[in-house]
């Protein structure tokens, strides 16, 4: 295994080539569905932000989705109280309503028709989102945290990988409860190990793509 140092802006680019060769080996009218993965302080949904340009240049219709509007109701998330590191890492997201409302529509020969949002999780009431849809051969671009391991169909998962102490760095004092969950996440998932690409962000400024043999 090689780490090899790479900048912002590279890494975009390159993530990009990658989801648009990808895209082209679809069967006619396939969509890709593309997974960030990675821990708040990770700033996942910034490199996922930073692909959907790329993409668009590249002549892909992109989606940009995130997995924080579908988290389940806070009567269930929130179950055995606010601060559980075991209920944010198991509760936390909807994945019934993920799959059927965002992913399986995108399957090939699938409706390309899905809902953006779902669940407003600081009004804990549904987003009440229209549906829109997804042309054939576009690509799905969702972030969020603690999404490998789960069984979803993602067609290309990248995982931002964080050392624990830059994890903890990097995460506000009050939400230091969540660090047993990420590293629960670690022990029993091992995301770097379970996505297509990885990618160190112990220093954001200096991301680094692990390459495997």
């Amino acid at each position: 295994m090689q780490v090899r140092p790479i900048s912002p802006e590279r890494l975009a680019e390159l993530l990009a080539d990658r989801i648009t060769d990808l895209a082209a080996a679809l069967p006619e009218g396939g969509r890709l569905r593309v997974a960030v993965d990675g821990a708040p302080a990770a700033r996942p949904g910034a490199l996922t932000d930073a692909l959907a340009e790329p993409l668009r240049l590249r002549g892909r219709p992109t989606l940009r989705v995130s997995a924080a509007d579908f988290l389940r109701p806070a009567s269930i998330r929130l179950e055995y109280g606010k601060q559980d590191p075991d209920a944010y890492h198991d509760l936390r997201l909807d994945e019934g309503t993920l799959l059927r409302e965002l992913l399986d529509p995108l399957e090939p020969g699938g409706s390309g028709l899905v809902l953006p949002t779902f669940w407003d999780a600081a009004a804990d009431r549904a987003t009440r989102a229209g549906y829109t849809r997804l042309p054939p051969g576009g690509v799905l671009l969702l972030d969020g945290e603690l999404l490998l391991g789960r069984w979803l169909p993602f067609d290309l998962t990248v995982h931002l990988a964080l050392t624990p102490a830059a994890l903890a760095r990097r995460t506000p004092p009050e939400e230091h409860w969540t660090l047993p969950a990420f590293a629960r996440y670690e022990a029993e998932t091992g995301p770097t190990d379970a996505a297509d690409l990885t990618v160190r962000v112990d220093d954001p400024r200096h991301p680094a793509l692990v390459e495997r043999p």
